[in-house]
């Protein structure tokens, strides 16, 4: 066979190009992943007592809505940092959002306490592990992505591997909620966000060499 030839039938050939991974794989696996940080919060660290009474407050709801909103928005980022040449322009916009409407809250609940409440509000009674918590929650969840991303074409791979790192962070800060006897905004603003950011600075480190292809 003459060159030209080969060269015709390999790029007209069935087998040009690789089948793309079927998206419930991807699916199964990072529901798995979130299934077993699930698990571990509750043997390990057991769902409070009055979830079903405090599950109803302002201020319960506000945190959950945070980080669910958080995670949502990461879940988008990572699927977009996942392709190349797709569109990023807005994710600073819709993470930003969250932020601004928790950190306002956290202001404002802040302003309108007494002087000597405010120090309460902030350090809460768990602040020196809440972050390392959400942080080791958040490592099967990460590792799954991780997984997922490597099996795509990520190109901006240490900005893919901090959104996998954030989204993991914020989907652990979620489950949790169900654990954490805070719900103060000036607490959840801070110490949550810090336990997101963990991963997501490791995912920064980790990314050009794990995400490499």
């Amino acid at each position: 066979m003459k060159t030209d030839e080969l060269i015709n039938l390999l790029a007209t050939g069935p087998d040009v190009s690789a089948p793309a991974l079927p998206a419930w794989r991807n699916t199964l696996l990072v529901a798995c992943a979130v299934l077993v940080s699930t698990a571990l919060m509750m043997i390990l660290l057991g769902v409070r007592k009055d979830l079903i009474e405090v599950a109803t407050q302002p201020a319960f709801l506000l945190k959950v809505a945070f980080v669910a909103a958080l995670a949502w928005t990461g879940k988008i980022a990572v699927a977009r940092l996942s392709l190349p040449g797709a569109r990023t322009a807005m994710l600073p916009a819709l993470m930003a959002l969250p932020l601004i409407i928790m950190f306002a809250a956290a202001g404002f609940v802040l302003i309108n306490a007494a002087p000597d409440q405010r120090a309460p509000l902030f350090w809460g009674s768990t602040w020196r592990i809440c972050a390392f918590l959400i942080a080791g929650l958040s490592l099967p969840i990460f590792a799954a992505l991780l997984m997922v991303m490597r099996d795509l074409a990520p190109t901006r791979l240490r900005l893919a591997g901090a959104a996998a790192g954030f989204t993991a962070g914020a989907t652990a800060a979620t489950i949790y909620c169900l654990h954490c006897p805070e719900i103060e905004a000036p607490f959840v603003a801070f110490w949550y966000l810090l336990g997101m950011l963990i991963p997501a600075a490791i995912g920064a480190l980790i990314g050009p060499r794990i995400l490499r292809w």
